[in-house]
């Protein structure tokens, strides 16, 4: 069953997951960003997300409010754990230095793990898209995913903003009060 299951993969998934393995394990290493590409992640975690539930569930009955509310969770939870005092905000190149970290590639595999699986699990039980029980723990881990990812973008985008209408155009670390060099030990 298994073998059958991966055999009717279409070759487009496996793009998608050699593209965010790729794109964790850069994130688990310090490096400097444009804001640009910082976004990148957060809003192809978001069309998998929407397309998760919008594909799965469509957007009528609970499948969109359990989304909003597992995305709203996520983002005030990744908007508290954010550490600003590591992400150095660059303003004359318009990027950010943050540290590595494995967490983002743990959080991809789990929202493609999780989107495969409720693929699988609609394919072979189509009616478990009608159970309120199935419907709405998947509509709230999606959101929660997305959630997390947008909510560590706008935290760091607020730090760069704010060190942005400081007016000094310098490197200047999230709310740390010195001013300096980023260091790749992850200080």
């Amino acid at each position: 069953m298994l073998q059958q299951i991966f055999s009717h993969t279409p070759l487009y998934v496996w793009v998608i997951l050699g593209f965010l393995v790729y794109r964790g394990v850069l994130a688990s290493r310090a490096r400097e960003v444009t804001l640009r590409k910082l976004c990148i992640i957060p809003l192809v975690m978001l069309a998998l997300s929407l397309s998760g539930v919008y594909g799965s569930f469509g957007l009528a009955g609970i499948a969109p409010f359990a989304w909003t509310a597992g995305a709203l969770a996520g983002a005030a939870l990744a908007w508290t754990l954010v550490d600003t005092n590591k992400i150095v905000a660059v303003t004359e190149r318009g990027s950010v230095r943050r540290p590595g970290s494995w967490v983002p590639l743990i959080l991809m595999m789990s929202i493609f793990c999780m989107k495969y699986a409720v693929a699988v699990t609609l394919a072979i039980a189509p009616a478990t898209a009608h159970a309120t029980g199935f419907v709405v723990p998947v509509c709230l881990a999606y959101g929660s995913f997305s959630g997390i990812f947008l909510g560590g973008l706008l935290r760091t985008v607020a730090v760069y903003r704010a060190v942005q209408t400081e007016g000094w155009g310098q490197t200047r670390r999230g709310n740390a009060p010195q001013w300096g060099a980023f260091r790749s030990r992850g200080d």
